[in-house]
């Protein structure tokens, strides 16, 4: 389904680089708003999640190059013309295309892998 309206190379992208929602709204976030310096604490606020959840957001994209990060102050900033483009044409797609977009970060293999060791029995250490 999300292969219909979602190009392979975007694909590719946000398999590679975004792992969660919280993660593509933070970089949408900061990309609508490329002059303002973004604190955990105001990203969090404005994407109504926790300090803990936002700071995750934020270092993660940061180590894939998607932001720029000091001081833990974070900028949409920094990024090739390529990755600019790629970010613009994800918003884009997210915009017209929210469902398959969500449902693609949410399926990825590593999630699914996540979701089920939470399901699973761990022997007791005495």
């Amino acid at each position: 389904m999300a292969d219909d309206v979602i190009p392979e190379d975007l694909r590719d992208f946000i398999l590679g680089h975004i792992d969660s929602i919280a993660q593509l709204e933070a970089l949408l976030l900061l990309r609508r708003n490329p002059r303002e310096n973004w604190t955990t604490a105001k990203a969090a606020q404005r994407l109504y999640v926790s300090e803990a959840e936002a700071a995750g957001a934020l270092e993660h994209l940061c180590a894939k190059g998607l932001l720029t990060c000091s001081n833990q102050i974070y900028n949409y900033a920094g990024q090739s013309e390529a990755q600019q483009s790629m970010v613009d044409r994800l918003a884009d797609t997210y915009t017209r295309h929210l469902i398959q977009v969500t449902n693609l970060i949410h399926t990825k293999p590593r999630r699914l892998r996540e979701f089920s060791d939470a399901f699973k029995l761990r022997k007791e250490r005495p």
